[in-house]
């Protein structure tokens, strides 16, 4: 059917046919390109992601089934197919190879732990402090997040200096002006290290729970608190109540990233200790880099790492599916 509109000119009318009557109606011509657009912004991500992450990813994967030792560094794609030896000998823990890697396991898992569990409760003490408004709250937000805000290898190096034996700072405090010591300690080296390396992971670590925690206690309403002091709740009963209550979803997130942030972390453990890290700080992610540049057996180093991600995916996949299950009974 055509359409037709009546323009009165003068005396007359005249017909008027409808442009868009013999055409259909009409489509946007940047409507295609709109919706193109987001894709194209997430190419230069997609293309990233693959040549950083899932490309590597893949060659280490190849890399576990060979036969890979400095014999075959220059072309490794000719070393001799090794099939699963390579992760045969990584979990036989009766071997040397494979008791030293359950014991850097159980190393980590102990750091992760401490690590993660200390970080949290000293972010949400300190996010749930920073909720009151005092004079200078702005000035110690600022300095909170100073560790965060520095660069990794400057503050280890910089706690690292501090934990010499003869001129350290901690030495210095703990031995010389406190007494609390009857001889300098070594912290770098033998049993001590553990706690070495577990200091610096929380300093460095509790500013991100305090940032996380923070942005979360942010979309708590304050009435909330106010009725529930109005019923005589303390400042202990509002936390448990009211605070934890609330930051669930927050908190499932940030375990999470902590505990794989933790759990992977090679930075702090290497400029600390070096290569080589004592016994009782030596951590899975630099024990997989000793395995595979120190004694040149890429293929082994290469089968630790794959096995290191296949626990990460299966305790994700847990986590994951522990917290929806409890997410969706809270609601109900």
């Amino acid at each position: 059917m055509t359409t037709t509109a009546i323009e009165k000119t003068g005396g007359r009318t005249v017909p008027q046919r409808d442009p868009g009557a013999e055409h259909g109606p009409r489509r946007r011509p940047g409507r295609l390109r709109a919706l193109g657009l987001p894709y194209l912004l997430l190419l230069p991500a997609l293309v990233l992601e693959i040549l950083v992450h899932l490309v590597p990813m893949l060659i280490g994967i190849v890399m576990s089934f060979k036969e890979l030792t400095q014999f075959f560094i220059r072309d490794w794609g000719t070393a001799p197919w090794a099939g699963l030896d390579n992760y045969a000998v990584s979990v036989d823990f009766d071997a040397p190879v494979g008791e030293a890697l359950l014991k850097s396991f159980l190393t980590t898992c102990l750091f992760t732990l401490l690590s993660v569990g200390l970080c949290w409760l000293i972010g949400t003490a300190a996010a749930v402090f920073m909720q009151e408004t005092f004079r200078g709250r702005g000035l110690l937000r600022t300095l909170f997040l100073v560790p965060y805000a520095l660069p990794v290898y400057a503050a280890v190096i910089t706690w690292a200096f501090m934990f010499q034996r003869d001129n350290g700072l901690i030495n210095h405090v703990l031995h010389d002006q406190l007494g609390l010591t009857d001889s300098p300690p070594f912290w770098l080296i033998g049993e001590n290290s553990f706690i070495t390396l577990l200091v610096v992971s929380v300093w460095k670590g509790w500013p991100f729970a305090f940032l996380i925690m923070m942005a979360g206690l942010q979309n708590i309403p304050r009435e909330i608190y106010e009725a529930a002091a109005l019923d005589g709740a303390g400042v202990w009963q509002q936390v448990r109540r009211i605070t934890l209550p609330s930051l669930r979803p927050v908190n499932q997130v940030l375990v999470l990233v902590l505990f794989l942030w933790t759990f992977n972390d090679f930075n702090t453990p290497f400029v600390l200790f070096g290569r080589a890290a004592p016994e009782s700080a030596d951590l899975i992610s630099l024990h997989i880099y000793q395995s595979s540049f120190q004694t040149w057996n890429f293929g082994t180093g290469s089968a630790m790492s794959v096995l290191l991600l296949l626990f990460l995916l299966v305790v994700t996949g847990l986590y994951l599916t522990l917290t929806s299950r409890g997410r969706k009974s809270a609601d109900a």
